[in-house]
Formats: C-alpha cells, structure tokens, sequence
C-alpha cells in the first residue's frame, strides 16, 4: 500500500519544482528519505526557504534558485534529470480571478517552458499537477476525467491549458506525461497564513489561538479532502506506471466528501475548543460540491490511498500542534 513499496535505482535523478512548497516539499522529504537524488527547483514567490532548509546537508539534495518561466534554467534543471514531478505554479482560484494575468504568465508559460526543457533533455517522465478546478460547473458527483464543464476562474483556465499541453506533449513529441488532479490537498507545512490560505490550516490556526474563523457560505459545501501522502504516493506511482498510461490525466483524492462545517466541528472537538464560526459571503470561483471517481488512477496508476479524511486530519493536527 501507498509508496513503500516503490523503488527506484539508487542513481536516479528526480527534479521537483516549486519545492519550497507544501507539495512539492513533501515530495522532496519522502524522495530524499528513500535515498533518491533530488534537484529543487523554487523562486520563493509562494514557497518559504524554511521548507526546504530541513535538506540542507542531505548530499542527494540540490537546490537551485530559479524561476520555470526562464526557459534556460529549465533547460538547466532538466539534464541528468530521469523523472520531472512539476509542482510549481500559483493556487488559489479567487486570487486567479483578481490577477488572471500573472496566472497566465506563472502557470501556463512556466509548464510550457519546463515541458520542451524536459523534451530536449531526454526527461523519461513528466508528471504535472493539474486541478479538480478544472471540472468547473459539472455538477455531477463523482466527478470523472472526461465530464467537464464551464470553467469559472483563470486558475481552472490554467490547469485545463496545462493537460492540453501534457497531452500535446506526449502524442506529438512522445514525452511521457501524467496529469494529476488533485483534489483539496492538506497536511503538514500547508500555509495557514494569509487572505487565501486553505481553510484546514487556517481554521487550525485560529483555533489553536482561541480565534473565531470564518466559513465562506453556509457551510455546506462539500469537498474531497485529500491527504498530502496520498499525493505523494500518486506522484511516484506515476514515475514507475507504464508508458501505456501516458498522456492522461487522473483524479488523486480519496474519494470521500466533507462539509466545511463537518470539518470545523471535526477540528473543534479534536482540539477541545467551543468557538462559534462566523459565515461570510461565498468565495467567487468556487464550487458547490466536489467527490472524486479515482477508479482511473487505480486503473493504470496503481493508485491505493492510505489516508482517509479522518486518519489524514490527526496527522495534521499533530503537526500544526507541534510547530505552531
């Protein structure tokens, strides 16, 4: 079950973008743990040093300060490089609809430039990450690769641009590309910081300090909570899936469904606090519910997720307790 099991020759190269991130540098974390060499890629625009300064040291570890829109330091990360797990983007579908130029210029030219560097250097597999955004409007539940709807922010825009290019990629160049959709990712170094911080850590945070949060809507929106280990199995899943299962795109969730306000009471009883929420207006761009078909990835990926919500969710707290 989940990446254990997964082995790789101890030389092989891996290059994770936007590793000062949350995902990416979880990625780092277990990839330098299973004695793999590992190049980061990171300009610190969203991601924080302190991150990645827990591999300072690690002799596997190289860390290059740099940005995916310049093509030749794509073109440098890239060689000597067997597997590409790109994680480098901006998030945040409101903050999309406020800036929807630098979304463009950061999301769609930063995996433009890191694909055709990958396709010069010989890159055995590119695997990206794409969004649930993508799915839009489609209200039907589970949601299934190949059913989407009206997009409704430049974030989902992106995210659809990026799969178009990584199957581009694969059917015209035979780059070997793998597209996860990733599905409300939380766990431990997610930041709870700032005006579109994700609502697990922020809701965390608040609560740890005796704060009231705010929920936008009424609460009842749903969501698939995926827990970040399960995208990192899903990841290295992806590096050693066969060619056959190139150019897709896969859902990574759980397959589960929570309310936001499930979640805040979840968190308020697993840390023995009695705060009322308060509720503000819905956040533009967002959808109402979210649930993931994985079969797909369990199909050609081999994708078994460990963490359920409710195992996930302990983790985190755990690691909030500890470090905030």
């Amino acid at each position: 079950m989940g990446y254990s099991e997964i082995v790789f020759d101890k030389d092989t190269q891996f290059l994770v973008t936007g590793a000062a991130g949350f995902i990416g540098s979880n990625l780092v974390e277990v990839l330098l743990n299973k004695g793999y060499q590992v190049r980061a890629l990171d300009n610190f625009s969203t991601g924080k040093r302190e991150n990645i300064a827990l591999f300072k040291g690690n002799s596997h570890f190289e860390f290059i300060e740099g940005d995916t829109r310049d093509f030749d330091t794509c073109m440098d990360v890239c060689k000597g490089v067997d597997f590409v797990l790109h994680q480098a983007a901006w998030g945040s579908v409101p903050r999309s609809i406020e800036m929807p130029l630098l979304y463009q210029d950061i999301n769609i030219k930063g995996i433009v430039d890191m694909l055709e560097a990958a396709r010069q250097n010989g890159v055995k597999k590119f695997i990206y990450a794409s969004s649930s955004s993508v799915y839009g409007d489609e209200a039907t539940l589970p949601k299934v690769e190949g059913r989407e709807g009206n997009l409704l922010s430049p974030y989902a825009v992106t995210k659809m641009v990026n799969e178009a290019y990584g199957k581009v990629y694969h059917r015209v160049y035979g780059l070997n590309t793998y597209g996860l959709r990733y599905f409300n990712v939380f766990g431990k170094r997610q930041d709870p910081e700032g005006a579109y911080a994700a609502a697990i850590p922020r809701f965390i945070k608040m609560l740890m300090h005796d704060e009231t949060p705010t929920i936008n809507g009424d609460g009842l929106q749903s969501r698939d909570f995926t827990y970040i280990d399960n995208v990192v199995e899903a990841n290295l899943k992806a590096c050693a899936a066969s060619e056959e299962a190139a150019g897709k795109v896969y859902n990574i969730a759980y397959g589960g469904r929570e309310t936001l306000i499930e979640i805040y009471d979840a968190l308020c009883a697993a840390l023995g606090k009695d705060i009322k929420p308060n509720f503000g207006p819905d956040r533009a761009g967002d959808i109402k519910h979210s649930n993931a078909d994985i079969s797909l990835a369990k199909k050609w990926l081999g994708y078994s997720p460990d963490y359920d919500f409710k195992s996930g969710l302990a983790l985190a707290i755990e690691w909030y307790k500890q470090n905030l």
